[in-house]
């Protein structure tokens, strides 16, 4: 979406668009998760070399929230490799020191390796980090953006120019704190507009919980690039709360003609990749029922005919259509949520500050209706994620130490049980035991509920069969997990930090 936004600028002021992104796993990954490409440094540094093959300047820009992808390390090392062309930035939410320090699998670095390298080149303005954080944190962020602009501007100009530097910086350094302060400013009117709503947010997240529950779904039907939003957060469902591709998904008008994806149209990839409105009026809308949640979101500037006309069809087959309005006129239409902008005057506002509002708005509306679906559904226990695919690394050694909190057994005990419950035997060879942990996520990607089996092996000191059993006998995986936590004679007998929970992402 940024890529997007700053290419139509350019456009617009008749440059040449020279914004790319890069995603690990493809396009795909936008609509369906794949997590697995995440632990592959080697495509990562190979996907980037093809990418800017050619190119003489290069800013890159690898974001890892947890500083520990390997995808994005091995990008990192490359541009560090070539720092001729390259000018590498890590965008990140975790200190350096918090980076993961073990050796990436099939590679010789860990991502810690990578950016302490990095923090050394910044030194010489040679690379950038940017991780933001409450506190000092914030400020080491900013002066290393502010860093980063006036850099950039250094390796455009001639040799000849060099007597302006020291006024260019300071001007830069102004400029970008202000830019920086009224960024600051604009999440905060977000926050307000956004969450002045609250009691409509919390009727829209129990209807769609009582969706999940019956075994309906929930279809996000969106315009331009809130459609985008819809995808992306119904996409994200499927790793964190081992949900159904079908249980959430998103549809935008136009399909990947509004999308602008790289790989252009990819619906012949299989049904979970058909995200137009006609798609979804063409395979979903007979099949759909009251069960059924369906969220309308748009802007009065959308084409508002067709959204009327769609929306008298999809009042034929359910009475759950909502919808989330965004207007910058105070006109309100018969919706569930309606937020208000101020109107804007120049053509930069109206471009991206009003786009950034209504996106992050839309953001963090639809991540509260998924997010609190699941939990009334039950896919939460004291506030983690029991259910999560355990698809990459990542989320293995996040499953482990889930496993490790909740049942207090050690951490070989813990990976025996995860890993019955991965390859479906009571029995495990000591080949599995001694695989790599890429093997262990290929087939864990396609199995459900595999660390709530785990952790009644675990804690009911039971076969296989028989935590399988226990599952299917509840309709709701947070009532069979509590069942086995609190049953009497239990006892949890160790703890573990909250960063080992976490996997450091």
């Amino acid at each position: 979406m940024i890529q997007t936004s700053f290419n139509r600028l350019l456009k617009a002021l008749q440059r040449k668009q020279n914004y790319a992104y890069m995603i690990a796993g493809g396009d795909k990954a936008l609509l369906t998760s794949q997590e697995d490409a995440e632990d592959n440094p080697h495509l990562g540094a190979e996907e980037l070399g093809k990418l800017c093959a050619g190119k003489k300047q290069v800013v890159f820009i690898g974001i890892s929230c947890g500083l520990s992808a390997p995808f994005i390390a091995g990008q990192l090392d490359f541009c560090m490799d070539n720092l001729d062309v390259f000018t590498p930035v890590l965008l990140g939410f975790n200190p350096v020191t918090t980076a993961r320090n073990e050796v990436i699998e099939g590679w010789h670095l860990s991502f810690c390796q990578v950016a302490k390298r990095m923090q050394d080149l910044q030194k010489t303005h040679r690379a950038f980090i940017l991780n933001p954080a409450v506190g000092v944190g914030s400020f080491n962020a900013i002066s290393a953006l502010m860093d980063l602009a006036c850099n950039m501007y250094r390796v455009t100009k001639s040799p000849q120019e060099l007597i302006l530097h020291n006024i260019i910086d300071l001007l830069v350094s102004v400029s970008l704190f202000l830019v920086v302060l009224e960024g600051l400013r604009t999440y905060e009117r977000v926050h307000k507009s956004t969450y002045s709503q609250n009691n409509k947010i919390a009727a829209l997240v129990k209807q769609a919980g009582r969706s999940l529950q019956k075994r309906g779904h929930v279809y996000y039907i969106g315009w331009k690039t809130l459609g985008v939003m819809g995808i992306i957060d119904a996409s994200e469902c499927i790793p964190t709360f081992g949900a159904d591709a079908s249980d959430i998904c998103g549809f935008i008008n136009n399909g990947y003609r509004e999308m602008e994806n790289k790989e252009g149209d990819i619906t012949s990839q299989g049904p979970q990749f058909c995200i137009s409105h006609e798609d979804f009026v063409k395979n979903i809308l007979p099949h759909v029922t009251d069960n059924d949640t369906i969220l309308f979101i748009f802007t009065l500037d959308d084409d508002l005919s067709e959204i009327e006309e769609l929306a008298n069809q999809t009042t034929e087959k359910s009475s759950n259509l909502h919808a989330v309005a965004h207007t910058t006129t105070g006109h309100f239409i018969s919706v569930v949520i309606s937020i208000t902008w101020p109107v804007v005057f120049s053509e930069f506002e109206g471009c991206f500050l009003q786009k950034l509002q209504r996106e992050l708005s839309t953001k963090w509306i639809l991540n509260a209706i998924s997010s609190g679906g699941h939990i009334l559904k039950g896919k939460i226990y004291n506030n983690y994620m029991m259910d999560l695919k355990v698809s990459n690394t990542k989320l293995y050694r996040r499953a482990l130490a889930i496993l490790q909190k909740f049942t207090g057994h050690s951490h070989p005990e813990c990976q025996e049980a995860l890993l019955q419950a991965i390859y479906d035997t009571q029995d495990l060879s000591d080949d599995i035991r001694n695989a790599e942990v890429t093997k262990h996520t290929y087939m864990a990607n396609t199995k459900n509920r595999v660390v709530p089996t785990a952790v009644v092996i675990l804690t009911r000191k039971c076969s296989l069969a028989e935590a399988k059993s226990r599952l299917d006998a509840t309709s709701v995986i947070r009532d069979a997990i509590e069942a086995c936590l609190v049953a009497p004679g239990w006892k949890r007998v160790g703890q573990i930090t909250a960063g080992e929970l976490e996997g450091n992402e």
